[in-house]
């Protein structure tokens, strides 16, 4: 990989511009707001807890990712074909088929994998917009990258751990409860092994970040690096767990996401470099929506075959979030191959 920055979609300056001001601003607003009850130490009930969580099955959460089907030809050849269809479909089949198998046979181990999968997927869904929106240099080798999906897929997974502990064990043990499953006591949550873990991780946050300032010959992409990084181990420290993944998932990871996918579809280019992001977002949002239907479908067929059917708001959103795994393992596939494809990985 060459030290400077090469552009991973074929956008003119201004149709990049377009895209990338709302997706990134977006993000930041959200997640500065959503942080204000919570260093104003105002409660949130139950119901706004969990408000965006459930949001997110219409609103950029589920439909980023069903957009894979057109996403990935486009990113590859630039058009969308039968054998194409079938390619996704079988990955979906396969990899989702397969995963939802596990969680009914081993639903400890399934739902750390999730965890372990997000992790791997929320980091590289940020490294893509670093690349693409803020032109980073300083990300010109396969282990500076992978060090920083390291980084940014640990804030949302790992920093909760360090601030809410409890309320971490419980949002795990609730994937597991409606397969029969208990996480119990595991090391992991020992306030010792902890310690150690939010030591290690604050390390490696700052190693990261001043191997990048080193590097740069751009320093106004590396303090935005730099200020989303401090932003969101603040709020992923001090906001509660359910409410902060929420959020994010919603505006922050799924509007990065829905953005690459706009920029891959070439017919909406004119309108990009024309500044109109209205008429590419509403064109999203039509492809999006039948595999948005058909996953919320395969939600009620869950629903009806777990050996505990949810019976509360807890237990229902953490049903919605095993289904949402079953669709992140193909999606990381998709988004990998899309990575390798466009030089991201």
């Amino acid at each position: 990989m060459g030290a400077s920055p090469v552009a991973l979609t074929p956008l003119t300056a201004r149709a990049r511009r377009t895209l990338a001001r709302p997706a990134l601003a977006l993000g930041w607003v959200a997640i500065s707001i959503a942080a204000l009850p919570a260093i104003t130490g105002v409660s949130l009930s139950p119901t706004a807890r969990y408000a965006p969580l459930v949001a997110s099955a219409v609103v950029f959460g589920m439909p980023h990712g069903a957009i894979d089907y057109l996403a990935l030809p486009r990113a590859v050849t630039g058009t969308v074909t039968v054998r194409w269809l079938a390619v996704v479909g079988v990955l979906y089949l396969v990899l989702g088929g397969g995963y939802a198998a596990a969680w009914f046979f081993a639903p400890v181990p399934a739902a750390f994998a999730f965890v372990a999968i997000t992790w791997l997927h929320w980091g590289q869904g940020d490294l893509y917009p670093l690349l693409d929106f803020l032109d980073v240099d300083y990300l010109d080798t396969r282990p500076r990258r992978a060090a920083t999906v390291l980084i940014r897929g640990g804030l949302p997974m790992l920093v909760p751990l360090l601030g809410f502990p409890e309320r971490y064990r419980s949002v795990v043990d609730a994937f597991a409860a409606p397969f029969g499953g208990s996480v119990g006591d595991l090391a992991v949550f020992d306030p010792r092994v902890r310690l150690w873990l939010g030591v290690a991780f604050a390390a490696a946050t700052v190693a990261v970040l001043a191997a990048g300032r080193r590097r740069t010959h751009s320093p106004g992409a590396w303090r935005v690096d730099a200020a989303e990084t401090l932003l969101l181990w603040v709020f992923f420290f001090v906001v509660p767990p359910v409410f902060a993944v929420g959020v994010y998932f919603c505006v922050w990871h799924s509007v990065r996401h829905v953005a690459r996918a706009i920029a891959v579809d070439g017919s909406v280019h004119p309108s990009l470099r024309a500044g109109d992001i209205l008429g590419p977002l509403a064109r999203f949002g039509v492809e999006a929506a039948p595999m948005t239907a058909a996953a919320l479908a395969l939600g009620g067929v869950l629903w009806w075959a777990v050996p505990n059917p949810p019976t509360t708001l807890e237990s229902g959103a953490a049903l919605y979030l095993v289904l949402i795994a079953v669709l992140t393992l193909p999606h990381v596939a998709v988004v990998t191959w899309m990575d390798r494809v466009q030089g991201v990985l």
